[in-house]
Protein backbone atom coordinates (compact mmCIF):
# COMPACT_ATOMS: atom_id res chain seq x y z
CA UNK A 1 0.00 0.00 0.00
CA UNK A 2 2.55 2.69 1.25
CA UNK A 3 5.74 1.92 -1.05
CA UNK A 4 7.82 4.07 1.16
CA UNK A 5 7.60 6.95 3.43
CA UNK A 6 6.65 7.97 7.40
CA UNK A 7 2.77 8.77 7.99
CA UNK A 8 1.81 10.66 11.43
CA UNK A 9 0.27 7.40 13.08
CA UNK A 10 3.71 6.26 13.10
CA UNK A 11 5.68 8.56 15.44
CA UNK A 12 2.81 10.05 16.84
CA UNK A 13 0.05 7.52 17.32
CA UNK A 14 -1.72 6.43 20.63
CA UNK A 15 0.54 3.67 20.98
CA UNK A 16 3.82 6.00 21.30
CA UNK A 17 1.93 8.10 24.36
CA UNK A 18 4.03 7.67 27.04
CA UNK A 19 6.72 5.12 25.79
CA UNK A 20 9.42 5.56 28.15
CA UNK A 21 6.75 5.28 31.69
CA UNK A 22 6.78 2.50 33.82
CA UNK A 23 3.84 -0.45 32.33
CA UNK A 24 1.11 1.05 34.60
CA UNK A 25 1.71 4.77 33.67
CA UNK A 26 1.96 3.76 30.17
CA UNK A 27 -1.70 2.06 30.37
CA UNK A 28 -2.84 5.49 31.63
CA UNK A 29 -0.79 7.86 29.08
CA UNK A 30 -2.40 5.42 26.51
CA UNK A 31 -6.22 5.87 27.68
CA UNK A 32 -5.54 9.53 28.29
CA UNK A 33 -3.98 9.81 24.52
CA UNK A 34 -6.74 7.61 22.74
CA UNK A 35 -9.50 9.54 24.43
CA UNK A 36 -8.28 12.78 23.09
CA UNK A 37 -7.57 11.71 19.80
CA UNK A 38 -11.14 11.29 18.34
CA UNK A 39 -11.77 14.07 15.41
CA UNK A 40 -8.28 15.48 15.97
CA UNK A 41 -5.12 14.97 14.19
CA UNK A 42 -2.23 12.68 15.59
CA UNK A 43 0.33 16.10 16.04
CA UNK A 44 -2.00 17.32 17.36
CA UNK A 45 -2.33 15.00 20.02
CA UNK A 46 0.61 13.77 20.63
CA UNK A 47 1.55 17.63 20.93
CA UNK A 48 -1.50 17.35 24.34
CA UNK A 49 0.20 14.36 25.52
CA UNK A 50 3.39 16.43 25.51
CA UNK A 51 2.16 19.29 27.78
CA UNK A 52 0.21 16.71 29.77
CA UNK A 53 3.47 15.04 30.63
CA UNK A 54 5.26 18.53 31.49
CA UNK A 55 2.94 18.84 34.10
CA UNK A 56 3.71 16.13 35.61
CA UNK A 57 -0.52 15.06 34.36
CA UNK A 58 0.16 11.66 33.01
CA UNK A 59 -1.06 10.30 36.24
CA UNK A 60 -4.82 10.02 37.41
CA UNK A 61 -4.18 11.28 41.03
CA UNK A 62 -2.62 14.37 39.49
CA UNK A 63 -5.81 15.19 37.07
CA UNK A 64 -7.84 14.50 39.84
CA UNK A 65 -6.40 17.69 41.47
CA UNK A 66 -5.93 19.58 38.87
CA UNK A 67 -9.28 21.87 37.82
CA UNK A 68 -10.85 20.87 34.35
CA UNK A 69 -9.98 24.25 33.17
CA UNK A 70 -6.49 24.20 33.45
CA UNK A 71 -6.62 20.84 31.79
CA UNK A 72 -9.01 21.32 29.20
CA UNK A 73 -6.40 24.53 28.20
CA UNK A 74 -3.48 22.34 28.47
CA UNK A 75 -5.07 19.88 25.96
CA UNK A 76 -6.62 22.79 23.60
CA UNK A 77 -6.62 22.59 20.25
CA UNK A 78 -7.84 18.80 20.20
CA UNK A 79 -11.55 18.68 19.33
CA UNK A 80 -13.65 19.13 21.60
CA UNK A 81 -11.39 19.75 24.02
CA UNK A 82 -13.49 20.72 26.96
CA UNK A 83 -15.79 17.92 26.97
CA UNK A 84 -12.48 15.49 26.62
CA UNK A 85 -11.06 17.47 29.84
CA UNK A 86 -14.58 16.34 31.97
CA UNK A 87 -14.01 13.12 30.47
CA UNK A 88 -10.58 12.77 31.37
CA UNK A 89 -11.38 13.78 34.64
CA UNK A 90 -13.58 11.27 35.57
CA UNK A 91 -12.11 8.56 33.72
CA UNK A 92 -9.16 8.98 36.24
CA UNK A 93 -11.23 9.32 39.37
CA UNK A 94 -12.93 5.85 38.25
CA UNK A 95 -8.46 4.90 37.56
CA UNK A 96 -7.96 5.40 41.14
CA UNK A 97 -11.06 4.50 42.96
CA UNK A 98 -11.68 1.37 41.53
CA UNK A 99 -8.55 -0.02 39.56
CA UNK A 100 -5.46 1.12 41.97
CA UNK A 101 -4.78 4.07 39.71
CA UNK A 102 -4.46 1.53 36.82
CA UNK A 103 -6.77 1.59 33.74
CA UNK A 104 -9.84 -0.71 33.17
CA UNK A 105 -9.06 -4.58 32.07
CA UNK A 106 -11.85 -5.36 29.99
CA UNK A 107 -13.30 -4.23 27.27
CA UNK A 108 -16.79 -3.34 29.10
CA UNK A 109 -15.25 -1.70 31.81
CA UNK A 110 -13.52 0.83 29.00
CA UNK A 111 -16.89 1.19 27.17
CA UNK A 112 -18.24 2.05 30.74
CA UNK A 113 -15.97 5.58 30.74
CA UNK A 114 -17.41 8.29 29.19
CA UNK A 115 -16.33 9.42 26.14
CA UNK A 116 -14.77 5.74 25.27
CA UNK A 117 -16.46 4.40 22.29
CA UNK A 118 -15.60 0.84 20.53
CA UNK A 119 -12.77 2.45 18.51
CA UNK A 120 -10.94 3.66 21.07
CA UNK A 121 -11.80 0.40 23.46
CA UNK A 122 -10.73 -1.85 21.18
CA UNK A 123 -7.56 0.51 20.46
CA UNK A 124 -6.65 0.38 24.11
CA UNK A 125 -7.20 -3.26 24.75
CA UNK A 126 -4.85 -3.79 21.72
CA UNK A 127 -2.30 -0.93 22.87
CA UNK A 128 -2.37 -1.14 26.83
CA UNK A 129 -2.93 -4.47 27.64
CA UNK A 130 -1.93 -6.85 24.32
CA UNK A 131 -5.15 -8.38 24.09
CA UNK A 132 -6.79 -7.87 20.58
CA UNK A 133 -10.52 -8.21 20.75
CA UNK A 134 -11.37 -6.16 18.08
CA UNK A 135 -10.75 -4.08 15.24
CA UNK A 136 -10.04 -0.49 15.89
CA UNK A 137 -12.19 1.00 13.00
CA UNK A 138 -11.22 4.59 12.90
CA UNK A 139 -12.29 7.03 9.91
CA UNK A 140 -9.54 5.63 7.72
CA UNK A 141 -10.17 1.80 8.33
CA UNK A 142 -13.68 2.63 7.40
CA UNK A 143 -13.15 4.27 4.42
CA UNK A 144 -10.57 2.53 3.21
CA UNK A 145 -12.16 -0.41 3.49
CA UNK A 146 -15.57 0.59 1.70
CA UNK A 147 -13.22 1.77 -1.28
CA UNK A 148 -11.12 -1.09 -1.91
CA UNK A 149 -14.88 -3.51 -1.72
CA UNK A 150 -13.69 -5.13 1.82
CA UNK A 151 -16.76 -4.93 3.85
CA UNK A 152 -20.71 -4.89 3.29
CA UNK A 153 -23.68 -4.34 5.68
CA UNK A 154 -25.37 -7.40 6.50
CA UNK A 155 -26.77 -9.74 4.10
CA UNK A 156 -26.30 -7.26 1.44
CA UNK A 157 -23.56 -5.88 -1.23
CA UNK A 158 -24.12 -2.21 0.06
CA UNK A 159 -21.09 -0.31 1.55
CA UNK A 160 -21.24 0.02 4.90
CA UNK A 161 -22.47 2.93 6.61
CA UNK A 162 -20.45 3.15 9.97
CA UNK A 163 -17.46 2.28 11.88
CA UNK A 164 -19.04 -0.53 13.88
CA UNK A 165 -20.40 -2.15 10.38
CA UNK A 166 -17.20 -2.14 9.36
CA UNK A 167 -15.50 -3.21 11.99
CA UNK A 168 -18.13 -6.66 12.42
CA UNK A 169 -17.54 -7.30 8.41
CA UNK A 170 -13.67 -6.96 8.36
CA UNK A 171 -13.71 -9.32 11.24
CA UNK A 172 -15.68 -11.71 9.71
CA UNK A 173 -12.87 -12.77 7.16
CA UNK A 174 -9.75 -11.33 8.43
CA UNK A 175 -7.76 -13.25 10.17
CA UNK A 176 -7.07 -12.51 14.17
CA UNK A 177 -3.68 -11.83 14.04
CA UNK A 178 -3.84 -9.34 11.51
CA UNK A 179 -6.60 -7.35 13.94
CA UNK A 180 -4.28 -5.53 15.40
CA UNK A 181 -2.05 -4.15 12.59
CA UNK A 182 -4.26 -3.24 10.47
CA UNK A 183 -5.38 -0.49 11.95
CA UNK A 184 -1.90 1.24 11.73
CA UNK A 185 -1.42 -0.14 8.35
CA UNK A 186 -4.62 1.59 6.78
CA UNK A 187 -4.21 5.07 9.04
CA UNK A 188 -0.58 4.95 7.52
CA UNK A 189 -2.28 4.31 3.81
CA UNK A 190 -4.71 7.50 4.79
CA UNK A 191 -2.98 9.66 5.60
CA UNK A 192 -0.03 9.87 3.20
CA UNK A 193 -2.05 8.25 -0.02
CA UNK A 194 -5.69 7.28 0.56
CA UNK A 195 -6.54 10.80 1.73
CA UNK A 196 -10.61 11.59 1.30
CA UNK A 197 -10.10 13.92 -1.06
CA UNK A 198 -7.90 13.61 -4.24
CA UNK A 199 -6.06 10.52 -3.58
CA UNK A 200 -2.76 9.93 -4.40
CA UNK A 201 -3.30 7.21 -7.18
CA UNK A 202 -0.09 7.48 -8.50
CA UNK A 203 1.85 6.59 -5.37
CA UNK A 204 -0.22 3.86 -4.36
CA UNK A 205 1.45 0.46 -4.51
CA UNK A 206 -2.38 -0.98 -4.95
CA UNK A 207 -2.97 0.52 -8.17
CA UNK A 208 0.51 0.06 -9.54
CA UNK A 209 0.05 -3.47 -8.96
CA UNK A 210 -3.47 -3.01 -10.64
CA UNK A 211 -1.46 -1.20 -13.28
CA UNK A 212 0.69 -3.64 -14.27
CA UNK A 213 -1.68 -6.79 -14.13
CA UNK A 214 -4.13 -4.79 -16.41
CA UNK A 215 -1.18 -3.83 -18.88
CA UNK A 216 -0.22 -7.30 -18.84
CA UNK A 217 -3.57 -8.42 -19.86
CA UNK A 218 -4.04 -6.02 -22.72
CA UNK A 219 -6.94 -4.33 -20.53
CA UNK A 220 -7.47 -0.78 -21.07
CA UNK A 221 -7.04 1.44 -17.52
CA UNK A 222 -9.71 3.32 -16.92
CA UNK A 223 -8.82 7.23 -15.52
CA UNK A 224 -7.55 7.19 -12.16
CA UNK A 225 -8.66 9.82 -11.12
CA UNK A 226 -11.47 10.30 -8.69
CA UNK A 227 -14.84 11.84 -10.30
CA UNK A 228 -17.52 13.45 -8.69
CA UNK A 229 -20.77 12.13 -8.23
CA UNK A 230 -23.81 13.12 -10.82
CA UNK A 231 -25.72 14.11 -7.48
CA UNK A 232 -24.82 17.71 -6.79
CA UNK A 233 -24.11 16.70 -3.27
CA UNK A 234 -19.99 17.43 -4.13
CA UNK A 235 -19.18 13.38 -2.19
CA UNK A 236 -16.07 11.89 -3.70
CA UNK A 237 -16.19 8.72 -5.68
CA UNK A 238 -13.50 6.47 -4.78
CA UNK A 239 -10.77 5.90 -7.46
CA UNK A 240 -12.07 3.57 -10.05
CA UNK A 241 -8.50 1.18 -9.08
CA UNK A 242 -10.54 0.89 -5.75
CA UNK A 243 -14.11 0.41 -6.77
CA UNK A 244 -15.19 -3.16 -6.30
Amino acid sequence: MRLSGEAPVDTMGCEKAGSCLPPKEKRFAVLISTMMSSQTKDEVTHAAVERLSEKGLLDPDAIVRTDEATLANLIKPVGFYQRKANFIKEASKICLEHFGGDIPSSLNELLALKGVGPKMAHLVMSIAWKNTQGICVDTHVHRISNRLGWVFREGTKQKTTTPEQTRMSLEKWLPKDEWEPINPLLVGFGQTICTPLRPKCDLCGINNKLRARQAAAGVALRGMQPRRRNTGDQRMEAPCCLRP
